[in-house]
This record gives structure tokens, sequence and C-alpha cells, in this order.
């Protein structure tokens, strides 16, 4: 066989074994490893294994994976967001679809904190949604803003996808972070700019407070409420500033995020045992889940890369089918959004990686930028049915009133929304690589 043949033995061969229901990291593990055995013999085959192990174990930068999404979990488990939401739902609840309005902000705050979408998505549902429906919006509205609010919790750091793909693309995380924060904070803007574009056109999808309700509140009790978005701000800050000024690296200051999370819940005297233990259990299942995933990547990888499947790729996009570099580009985001319908943004990352990152840079293109683009379609693919990861999530924490195909429905203008920024981030590369560029150069 030739090398082309094999690797696409190998690409087949995971396919079949993912749709058998198995561990996903165990099927592309045990892919990678029987073809290093077939390759290279038993010293290849088990060598190419335990580098990549070594690889794994020796790099830094992989224990913020752990501190992040501890501090999601403190975040979520202590109900921090309680009166954040509340502050949104006092601030914004004059506006049009002022309450979707603020749940946005919310999860942006959030996104802000954890790093996770599951975190944003249990806030959403749990204190949002039941307190948007008994305001009378609509709810195929609020359900599409709780699961758009909370993807984006994958492009705003700390973001642990990014985390994932830095690993396998061999790009700095701080890098990839700063490039997540401009196309993060425009797509939340276009999500505002429809709510309330929507809202103001159809009053009855998100009614604005009664002047009642308005006049409960004092301004005392906003001025409380506005202080109580300190706290995640202070949070954030607190991680953030010493890691972009260089006082620290991401490893202190991951651990800088995390005490400042438990700090906080102890300070609202949330900080209970029961707490502090599901946030740990938590934390330990995902951390051990992202280790094995990335482990089989690497090996995948190394074998892609000892066949040179890349070069054949490339060979044939370009040489072949006569494809500029562009079309390469939109043909295999277009790919992303296939397989988005039916797998989840790691297994998409871990199939394609060991293909599309090096061929993104045999190309020409910024692996940073091309890292952007990659979590963007991730987002879309958590809502794209019929397998989309927050659509599920959605389903098991929504009231019985709202049914699996109100949130397929839901789901049909933020997706547009996405595209939309998709193909803004694609068409202006500096949106994304302007903060990087410029605070790197510092």
């Amino acid at each position: 066989m030739t090398p082309n043949m094999i690797a696409m033995s190998m690409f087949g061969a995971m396919l079949v074994l993912l749709f058998s229901g198995q561990r996903m990291f165990g099927m592309i593990g045990f892919v990678a490893v029987v073809a290093a055995l077939w390759l290279w013999g038993d010293r290849g085959g088990y060598d190419i294994a335990f580098a990549q192990s070594i690889k794994l174990m020796g790099w830094f930068p992989l224990m913020t994976l752990p501190m992040f999404i501890f501090m999601g979990y403190v975040l979520s488990e202590s109900r921090l967001a309680d009166d954040l939401y509340r502050m949104f739902h006092v601030w914004f609840g004059p506006v049009p679809g002022g309450l979707a309005i603020g749940t946005i902000f919310l999860m942006v705050l959030i996104s802000a904190m954890n790093g996770l979408s599951v975190a944003g998505m249990a806030i959403g549902a749990t204190i949002a949604l039941p307190e948007l429906l008994r305001r009378n919006y609509d709810k195929l509205m609020v359900t599409g803003v709780i699961q758009a609010g909370s993807s984006l919790g994958i492009l705003i750091p700390p973001s642990v996808v990014l985390v994932l793909y830095a690993m396998i693309a061999r790009q700095p995380v701080g890098k990839l972070w700063l490039a997540g924060v401009l196309p993060g904070l425009m797509m939340a803007g276009l999500f505002i700019l429809y709510i309330w574009i929507r809202c103001k056109i159809t009053p009855s999808l998100g009614p604005v407070l009664s002047r009642e309700e308005r006049a409960e509140v004092t301004r005392a009790e906003k001025i409380r409420l506005l202080g109580a978005g300190l706290m995640p701000l202070a949070i954030f800050l607190a991680m953030m500033v010493p890691f972009v000024t260089g006082y620290v690296r991401l490893v202190e200051s991951s651990v800088i995020g995390a005490l400042a999370a438990v700090l906080a819940a102890v300070a609202k005297g949330r900080m209970t045992w029961a707490v502090f233990e599901t946030s740990a259990r938590h934390t330990l299942a995902i951390s051990c889940m992202f280790l094995w995933i990335i482990l089989a990547a690497l090996a995948f990888g190394a074998i892609f890369d000892g066949l040179r499947a890349v070069d054949a790729l490339k060979g044939l996009f370009l040489e072949d089918l006569h494809l500029n570099r562009w079309t390469v580009l939109i043909i295999m985001q277009l790919t992303f959004l296939l397989m988005g319908t039916f797998l989840d943004d790691t297994a998409m990352l871990v199939i394609v990686a060991p293909l599309y990152v090096p061929l993104v840079d045999a190309l020409g293109f910024d692996l940073i930028w091309y890292g952007v683009l990659y979590t963007i379609t991730t987002q879309v693919a958590y809502m794209t049915p019929p397998f989309g990861y927050n659509l599920f999530l959605m389903r098991a924490m929504a009231p019985p009133e709202i049914s699996l195909a109100d949130i397929y429905r839901s789901i049909i203008p933020f997706v547009g929304v996405m595209i939309l920024a998709l193909a803004i981030v694609i068409a202006f590369p500096e949106i994304a690589l302007w903060l990087p560029e410029t605070l790197y150069k510092q």
C-alpha cells in the first residue's frame, strides 16, 4: 500500500470505530498504535505512543486546564451569578428584549471566568430561563439566546478549547486567548443587535418591564446591584492583567483565577464542602478526559506526519484540482460545519487536526487566526442538529413546555449570526490578530 492509501485507511477505520459508541480517545489511540505497530514494528510502535505521552507530560501550559475548569465549576456551583443576573435584569429591563440582552452580557462575563460552555448553559438554564419565561418572553427566543450565549465560553478567554487547539497545533496559548477576545465580543455584539432589532420590530417577543415593576426598584438598589458585577470583573482582571503585562506566566495566571473564584465564594458565604467536592470531582473527570484526547490526537498526528499525508493533500487541492488557497480554506470550514452535525468539538479537532493544521500552515495562513476560525465553527457545531452538544444540554435543563423541536427551531437565527461572524473574521483577519500582535510586540 502507498502511504496515501495507508493514511486513508487509518482515517476510514477511525470514523467507523467512532460510530461504535466506544470512548473517542480509545478508538483514535487504538488506530494510531495499531498503524504504528504495522508500519514500524514493535519498537517503532511502542516508541511513538511513549514519545507522545512524554511530550504531553512535559507541556507546562497544560497545567492551566484543571485550574480554569475548577474556577468555572466553583463559580457555577456557588451560584455567584445570581446577583449578577439580577443586576442585568434591573438595568436592561426598560429596553426591548432587555432581559435577553442582559442574558448575553451575563454569558460574556461567565465566559471570561470559566472557559467552558457547560457552566454558561447551566447558569443560563437555571437562572435566566425561568425568569424570561415568567416575563412572557417568546420561548424560541429565550432558548436560542441561552444556547448562543453559552457557546461564547469556548471563544472568549480563558477558553479550554483553545488550550486543546494550542497543544495540537503547537501554538502559544496566550496568543490564542488574546486572538479570541475581539471576535468573541464582536459575536456577542451581533447577538445583542439581532435581539434588539427583532424585539423592536415585534415587541411581544421580548416585552419591557412595566412602569410599576421599574418603580419598585429604588436607585440605591440599582447601585447595589451594579456592584454585583464588580466581583466577576475583579476575578477576570486579577487573572488576566498580570499575565498580559508579563508579571506572571500563563500557569500562574490560571492559579490566580482559581484562587480568586474560591475567595469570592468564601466572601459570599457560599463555599461549602459540597461545592468544593462537586467542583473537584468534575475538574478531575474533565481534565482526565482532555488529557486522553490530546494524547490520542498526538499519536494519530505523528503517524500522519510520518506518512507525509499533508503533502499529498496539499498536492491534491493545489496541483490536481487547481484550487487557490482561499477556496481550500473555505472547503475546510464547510467540512467542519458538516462534521458538526454529528461530532462534538474535540472529536472534530482530533480527527482533522493531523491533516488540517499542517495544511493551513503549508498554505501560508496564520495558525493563531485559524484557531479562532476553528473555534467559531465549533460554536456552530455546538448548536447544529441533530447532535449539537448545546441542544441536548438545553433539552435536559429546559422545562417540559419547551420541546426538542422548539430547541431546534430556536437556534436557526443565531447560527446565521455565527456564520456571519465567521465570514467577517475570514474576510478581516486583523480582528483576531491585532490584539496578540500588539501585546506580544511590547
